[in-house]
């Protein structure tokens, strides 16, 4: 990522601040429109205190806390990931409101009522116990405290062998529809469920993405070989016909504990 950064701003990497990496540092669909969405329905204020799960390199936690002032904690397991995240965290200056922890996302290293706000983007889709998850979210959130999270969600028509291979491939567990996600949590005992439909909005995302992963072949091949290109291609083709074919989608969730 600091390379991009670093031919960005012509090799020269001091004084870096937070914007200079929000091209970069947002792996999830919508950048930070995306997040900016979640922290308007969760309410996101600079005195909240934000827990972002399964939290990566840590781009949404460090945008929220430059724009809104706010405190976030990200619980991360990947120990490459969570260390990186340290690192650029501490690079733009945001190490005082940007803290990150390692840790499973099923059983949280948290004590009760420790947050106001969870969130989180298209990172349940790898968990199997999604309710295990959502059930931590809210152990740890005061009463009141809200959550807002996106994932991917299924549509009538994905077949079990589609859903095997996005397992396969993907590494997609247990995949869950809108209606799967609003059931689980109310019977987790969240109140004013809201389950809203991104599937539209995330087509022409998906459609941008592969045609720039096309437009980058030739470097692409350079660096990793044309085997690792092709599966590559077969793999987010496969994925852009099942959204662009109505069988899978993207959601967005909040609910009050």
């Amino acid at each position: 990522m600091l390379d991009a950064v670093a031919r960005r701003r012509g090799g020269d990497l001091q004084g870096l601040v937070p914007a200079d990496l929000f091209d970069f540092d947002q792996d999830h669909y919508g950048g930070l429109a995306a997040v900016d969405a979640l922290a308007r329905r969760a309410g996101i204020g600079p005195r909240s205190r934000v827990l972002d799960v399964c939290a990566g390199l840590a781009g949404p936690a460090r945008f929220l806390a430059s724009r809104r002032g706010c405190r976030v904690v990200g619980v991360e397991m990947n120990a490459g990931r969570a260390a990186g995240a340290r690192r650029l965290t501490d690079r733009v200056g945001l190490g005082p409101l940007v803290e990150m922890v390692r840790g499973d996302a099923t059983r949280l290293p948290f004590r009760a009522a420790t947050f106001d706000v969870c969130v989180s983007q298209e990172a349940l889709l790898h968990i199997a116990d999604k309710a295990a998850v959502l059930r931590e979210c809210r152990r740890v959130l005061v009463a009141g405290g809200r959550l807002a999270f996106t994932d991917w969600i299924t549509h009538p028509g994905l077949s079990d062998g589609e859903r095997r291979r996005l397992e396969e491939w993907m590494a997609a567990t247990a995949l869950q529809s809108l209606g799967g996600y609003r059931e689980m949590l109310g019977r987790l005992g969240f109140q004013a469920v809201d389950a809203e439909d991104l599937s539209a909005e995330w087509r022409p995302l998906l459609r941008q993405r592969l045609a720039m992963y096309r437009a980058l072949r030739a470097d692409t091949v350079a660096r990793l070989g044309e085997a690792h290109y092709e599966a590559y291609d077969q793999l987010y083709t496969f994925f852009v016909a099942l959204v662009e074919g109505g069988r899978l989608g993207g959601g967005r969730f909040t609910a009050t504990r």
